[in-house]
């Protein structure tokens, strides 16, 4: 088996609503998708989410990154070779996680109907299903209620709140949030990067006196800020949970040994896919620290992939793999099954995929 094309296409698909954050506000996903062929007919599939405020990475560069300096080295190259491609794409060129990413999940799905395999298995196989949390974006505190409880109505246990644009009304929110679904839903907060240090350590110890039970409060300063991050993990007994600080095995072993923050959240747009997302994974198991597994708005393609990640690695223990049940529609057959907070692998080769739908190719 192969690698004889590799393409770059792109999916936009349409939100039910505005997806708002303390860094973004995005209407529509649209993002790019890697189609690798080979010579027995086989087709891997990825994508790589546009998140500028995060990784940098936007259309234009995904795709030059790919078809200019990715794709040469990886035509005529055997999926069985799969150490080498690894090697091959992760020192392409640096940084460009998102495009790296893409291809990371292509060659996983191949590697996985190489061997007549689901991912998850080559993976590990701790689980088939997970569940996962859903994200309320940062809105007034009315409407962040009015989303709370009809999350809670669907069958959500978790809830992920968007914080971080002014402490002041963040704890406004999480109160009003918490008062109206009670207290046996789990609530996370994520600010990201919005607090400083000091308003960080402010905020969390004014929700742990009014007993609002945060579950964990992820990225509440600026990702470069290490030192206040272990600031606020030191200050506060609610867990912290690094995020955008999170990039590559090499930041979480910092984080780690550092102890910087409880817990590291992995998304395969910053690790560069699942290869190094497993680096991670074993740092972290190594130091008894636990995972989440994040997303950035990918389609299902992207979150199928995660998806086989979360499932095969023990040390993942919390998910927030949702961004599918925030689109309006789902263009995708195959891959992972959702059902609102339940996600299910199938027992299918590779990654699972029928058929890839509102994408075109260059």
């Amino acid at each position: 088996m192969k690698i004889k094309d590799v393409q770059v296409g792109e999916i936009i698909v349409p939100l039910e609503k505005p997806f708002k954050t303390a860094l973004r506000k995005v209407k529509v996903l649209q993002n790019a998708v890697v189609k690798i062929t080979t010579d027995t007919g086989h087709v891997g599939y990825g994508e790589a989410a546009i998140t500028p405020v995060i990784t940098g990475d936007i259309m234009g560069s995904i795709k030059g990154a790919i078809i200019e300096n990715i794709k040469p080295k990886l035509i005529n190259r055997s999926i069985e070779d799969f150490e080498d491609l690894m090697d091959i794409l992760h020192n392409s060129l640096v940084n460009n996680t998102s495009p790296k990413a893409a291809v990371d999940m292509a060659l996983y799905d191949l590697y996985g109907q190489l061997y007549d395999i689901p991912v998850f298995k080559l993976l590990g196989g701790y689980r088939k299903e997970i569940t996962t949390d859903i994200t309320i974006s940062v809105n007034e505190p009315d409407e962040m209620v009015e989303d709370s409880i009809r999350a809670v109505e669907k069958g959500y246990k978790t809830l992920k709140i968007k914080v971080g644009k002014d402490w002041k009304k963040d704890l406004e929110r999480i109160k009003a949030i918490r008062k109206a679904i009670g207290d046996d839903i789990e609530i996370r907060a994520d600010a990201n990067q919005g607090w400083t240090p000091k308003e960080a350590v402010m905020v969390i110890r004014k929700m742990e006196d009014l007993g609002l039970d945060m579950e964990l409060i992820e990225q509440p300063v600026k990702a470069h800020d290490i030192d206040g991050l272990k600031y606020v993990t030191q200050n506060v007994i609610t867990p912290i949970l690094a995020d955008e600080s999170c990039f590559s095995p090499l930041d979480a072993l910092n984080i780690i040994q550092n102890r910087a923050a409880d817990m590291v959240n992995i998304k395969l747009m910053k690790t560069g896919g699942i290869y190094n997302a497993l680096k991670i994974c074993n740092i972290a198991e190594t130091f008894g620290v636990k995972c989440m597994l994040g997303c950035m708005l990918e389609s299902k393609i992207g979150l199928t992939a995660a998806a086989h990640l979360a499932a095969g690695k023990k040390v993942i223990s919390k998910f927030d793999l949702d961004s599918p049940n925030l689109l309006a529609e789902d263009p995708i057959d195959g891959g992972a099954k959702y059902d609102e907070y339940l996600i299910n692998l199938p027992d299918k080769r590779g990654l699972g995929f029928n058929k890839i739908g509102n994408v075109n190719y260059d």
